[in-house]
């Protein structure tokens, strides 16, 4: 009995050694085979691909809300958190003034609730919607292009509208900044 226990476990060991070195072997190809298929890709959050070389600096302007109901802290955070990611996340200079590269600006066109669950014949949750159309005017190529960006937002249905709103303002500013620039700069 002895004698199997040694066996077993310098089978055991020599198993978890071949299995360690195929891991690493695996790992190690994986590796090599990305970095030299990918040699012609640059990542980097400065590399947006759809920012022509001759495009400096951005404006964005408030958007306009539009919708029947207004929730009067929406467009100055989405202003300010664009503005934000631009800066940060391109090569993009913010400006106020007239002459910008690039100017964006936009209305919100929907905010509105509906319910969006039931449980026991009565509403368990509800859905804040939100479009936005967006329109960037290319003064450099004098070409405006417009985007359409809507998102839901779940909430219970104890919550009335403006408690809704509090608790989900950051993450409608977040989600809604993160559409609004992939649709701009990444094209999606």
């Amino acid at each position: 009995m002895k004698n199997n226990f040694y066996k077993l476990t310098a089978h055991g060991s020599r198993l978890k050694a071949i299995l360690t070195i195929s891991f690493v072997t695996a790992a190690a190809f994986s590796i090599l085979a990305f970095t030299t298929g990918c040699n012609n890709v640059r990542y980097g959050f400065k590399d947006v691909g759809t920012i022509p070389d001759s495009i400096k600096t951005v404006k964005v302007i408030n958007f306009e809300n539009r919708s029947r109901y207004v929730n009067p802290q929406l467009s100055p955070k989405l202003g300010d958190k664009l503005r934000q990611k631009i800066v940060g996340q391109t090569r993009l200079s913010q400006t106020n003034s007239d002459n910008a590269d690039w100017e964006i600006t936009g209305e919100i066109r929907d905010y509105s609730v509906s319910t969006s669950g039931i449980s026991n014949q009565q509403t368990a949750s509800n859905r804040l919607s939100v479009s936005i159309h967006i329109v960037l005017n290319d003064r450099k190529r004098d070409k405006t292009t417009e985007y359409d960006v809507s998102r839901n937002f779940e909430f219970a249905a104890n919550l009335s509208i403006q408690q809704a709103e509090i608790a989900l303002i950051e993450e409608m500013t977040r989600g809604l900044t993160d559409d609004i620039f992939n649709r701009i700069f990444s094209n999606w």
